[in-house]
C-alpha cells in the first residue's frame, strides 16, 4: 500500500494530493460497484497518485465516470484538466460559474501568475490544461448524478467563492465541503479536538453568503465532512459556532484596520494563535508559523479584497 492514501467508510478513499506539503490538501476518490468519482483533484501530480491507488483496487482510469472540482481555486482544481485527459469516459461536473474556467483556464492562469509568478505555478500547480467543453456538466443547485447505485446532490454554497458547490453523499451521511466547511490542519489537533478556522481566501469571500450556506450544510444533519484541507471531520455540529464566530471575527477585524495591511495581518495572527493557546495547542511559534503561514497571508489578502468591494459598493 501506498503512504499518501487512507482507506474510510463507505468505499471513500482519501488522497494526499502532494500540493505543497503532505497533510494539506486531500482529494477523494468515490467508488460504487467498481464506478469512480474524483471529488476536487489536486494540481497535475495528483493525477499519478490517483492512478496509483486505482490500480491498488484493480481499476483504471477507465472506471472514472466523474470528476468534480468543489470549486476552480487551483488547489481543488489545478489538476483536473490532466484527470480528464486520462480518464477518457468522465463528464466534469461542475458549478455553472466555474466551468468557463475549465474550459478556457486563460484568465485562472493569469491571476495565479499574478500572486505566485509563473516559476511559482508551475512549481506548485504544474500545467493547467483546458477542459473539452463537450465534457463538461454544468450542476446547478440540487443537481443529482447517479455513481453506480449511489446519488450524490450537489448544494450551491457560495461565501467562499461564488462558483463553490458542495456534494452531498446519502450513502455516508456527509458531505465533501470544498473549502465551505473550514480547514483543520492535523498537526494543530489537541487531545482529540481539531482546530478548524474559515479561509477567506480572495476574491469572493462573502460573509452573510457563508452563514448561510454553513446553515444550509447543516439542515441535512450531516454526520461527517469530508474537508479538502484536511480529511474527514466527525460531528461537524461540535465547530459550527465556531465556525460562525470565526467568520465574523475576520471580518470586524479587517473593519478595524481598513486599509492598514501589516496592523490587519499581525491581528488575524494574534487572533488565531490566541484561539490555538485556548484550546491547548502545545506547538511552539516556529512550528505555527510552518502550518499556517500560507493560510494566514491568503486569509489576509481575501479580507483586504472584501474590505474594498465593500468601500466600491459592491
Amino acid at each position: 500500500m501506498n503512504s499518501f492514501s487512507k482507506q474510510l467508510d463507505h468505499n471513500i478513499i482519501q488522497i494526499d494530493t502532494g500540493y505543497l506539503r503532505a497533510g494539506l490538501a486531500a482529494c477523494y476518490l468515490i467508488i460504487d460497484n467498481n464506478r469512480v468519482a474524483v471529488i476536487d483533484t489536486g494540481v497535475e501530480k495528483t493525477c499519478d497518485r490517483v492512478e496509483v491507488v486505482l490500480v491498488e483496487r484493480g481499476l483504471t482510469f477507465n472506471d472514472v465516470d466523474f470528476i468534480v472540482p468543489t470549486h476552480v481555486h487551483l488547489d481543488h482544481a489545478g489538476g483536473a484538466g490532466k484527470l480528464m485527459q486520462f480518464c477518457r469516459n468522465a463528464k466534469m461536473v461542475i458549478h455553472p460559474f466555474g466551468s468557463r474556467h475549465m474550459i478556457d483556464p486563460a484568465r485562472l492562469i493569469a491571476g495565479a501568475e499574478a500572486v505566485y509568478g509563473k516559476q511559482g505555478l508551475r512549481d506548485s500547480v504544474g500545467k493547467i490544461i483546458p477542459v473539452d467543453e463537450n465534457r463538461v456538466i454544468e450542476a446547478d443547485d440540487s443537481y443529482c448524478f447517479r455513481l453506480g447505485e449511489r446519488k450524490l446532490r450537489v448544494i450551491d454554497t457560495p461565501g467562499h467563492a461564488r462558483h463553490h458547490f458542495c456534494v452531498w453523499d446519502e450513502q455516508s451521511r456527509g458531505f465533501f465541503t470544498g473549502d465551505t466547511f473550514g480547514i483543520v490542519y492535523h498537526e494543530l489537533d489537541y487531545e482529540g479536538h481539531s482546530f478548524i478556522f474559515p479561509p477567506t481566501t480572495p476574491v469572493q469571500f462573502d460573509p452573510a453568503a457563508w452563514h448561510a450556506s454553513i446553515d444550509r450544510l447543516m439542515a441535512w444533519h450531516p454526520e461527517r465532512m469530508y474537508l479538502t484541507h484536511f480529511g474527514q471531520l466527525d460531528e461537524p455540529v461540535i465547530y459550527l459556532n465556531t465556525l460562525h464566530r470565526m467568520i465574523d471575527d475576520l471580518a470586524a477585524l479587517a473593519l478595524e484596520h481598513n486599509a492598514s495591511h501589516e496592523p490587519l495581518a499581525q491581528a488575524v495572527k494574534q487572533y488565531l494563535y490566541q484561539d490555538l493557546i485556548k484550546q491547548g495547542c502545545q506547538l511552539d511559534q516556529d512550528r505555527l508559523a510552518e502550518v499556517l503561514d500560507l493560510d494566514l497571508g491568503i486569509i489576509v489578502q481575501g479580507l483586504e479584497v472584501w474590505l474594498s468591494r465593500q468601500s466600491e459598493g459592491k
